[in-house]
């Protein structure tokens, strides 16, 4: 079995590239030929997903997410990833008109955590859209986890790094993070998502521990998985 595999990116243009990077160094190969078939469609040019929600206007990127999709599903893509976690939003409304199906990185992350630690109360940081659709709490819920949604003065945090330091090509801001970081431990939490793509580029960069979970990770596992490739044992 060797499926080739069709990735919607350029939301951001860093996230996408990290995603890459997972996949590959994810994969169990010893030459080219052993990796995944893949084709990634950077869309850099995608209308802004949380913005669209907020304002209620579904419309331009629904009809260039579909656009994008169909394109992958041409080229003879036999699955579709996402790598923005905003735009699942979008991918379930596209999900029917496609042929093939959309690796669903939001429902395989809850999942997993729900094998891990049944039960649990876990953050979702992300930002305003995706807190906005209840697209991580659905899953968990049905997962049978407990989500939990920063305060409003904390989620200013989260979009902060979000668009004010990694959108703009600038290191995290650490007491900042910190402040998230205290707020979702004091509420509880046993695992904070890191729901944005841009957020894995800052716990790559800074070493942070396994309490965050990056959903490109889990994308990454089900890709290879799907593909048909092996995936790395981990040592």
């Amino acid at each position: 079995m060797d499926r080739k595999i069709g990735v919607i990116g350029g939301m951001g243009p860093m996230a996408s590239q990290l995603f890459y990077k997972y996949v590959t160094e994810m994969t169990d190969a010893t030459c080219d030929q052993e990796h995944v078939r893949m084709i990634i469609y950077s869309d850099s040019e995608m209308p802004d997903r949380t913005g669209a929600i907020l304002r209620g206007e579904y419309e331009e990127v629904y009809s260039r997410m579909l656009e994008d999709a169909k394109a992958l599903e041409n080229c003879g893509c036999e699955a579709i990833a996402i790598t923005c976690n905003t735009a699942h939003f979008f991918g379930d409304m596209i999900a029917d008109k496609l042929r093939i199906p959309i690796i669903h990185m939001i429902r395989e992350t809850t999942a997993k955590i729900a094998g891990e630690q049944p039960g649990a109360k876990v953050a979702v940081l992300a930002t305003d859209g995706t807190i906005k659709t209840g697209l991580y709490q659905k899953h968990m819920e049905a997962a049978g986890l407990i989500p939990y949604a920063p305060e409003p003065e904390i989620q200013k945090e989260v979009m902060h790094q979000i668009y004010d330091r990694v959108k703009a090509g600038l290191p995290w801001d650490e007491p900042s993070w910190e402040r998230i970081e205290k707020a979702v431990k004091d509420a509880g939490c046993s695992k904070a998502i890191l729901g944005c793509t841009e957020l894995p580029i800052i716990k790559r960069e800074n070493n942070l521990d396994d309490y965050y979970v990056d959903p490109m990770e889990v994308l990454a596992e089900k890709v290879i998985e799907f593909s048909g490739k092996k995936l790395k044992k981990i040592k």
